[in-house]
């Protein structure tokens, strides 16, 4: 929470993503090398000054930080996903989620909110004007 309100991303979203980037296991080590509860690849971890990957509050702080970043850039919340989990290169490219692995990544996540009842955007509200 503390890091959701730092970086104004929702709680939610970083939760849902902790649950499909590593089952919250802050010593989580995947084949592609991404390390800790947000599961930061190397370099990502460094360019966010994250030191250690597998201290989950410095993690969870990283992957807030980063994840307003991509909502910034990208203005979509899967677009932000699919950066998250392809890289932003791969994603400015076509402006699309480009992988079926990132597409199934950003599903889960969305779904993991919808069933939690979160809102991560507010709601969109339609006016007829005369």
């Amino acid at each position: 929470l503390r890091s959701a309100g730092r970086w104004n991303v929702s709680a939610a979203l970083l939760a849902a993503q902790l649950m499909a980037e590593s089952g919250f296991n802050p010593r989580a080590v995947s084949p592609a090398g991404a390390r800790g509860i947000a599961q930061f690849m190397p370099g990502t971890a460094a360019s966010y000054g994250l030191k250690d990957p597998f201290d989950p509050v410095a993690a969870i702080d990283a992957q807030a930080h980063l994840m307003s970043d991509l909502l910034r850039q990208f203005r979509s919340v899967p677009l932000a996903l699919a950066a998250y989990n392809a890289g932003p290169g791969a994603v400015s490219g076509c402006r699309c989620i480009p992988y079926a692995e990132t597409r199934a990544y950003v599903a889960r996540i969305l779904a993991l909110l919808d069933g939690a009842g979160a809102v991560i955007a507010p709601p969109l509200e339609v006016r007829l004007v005369e």
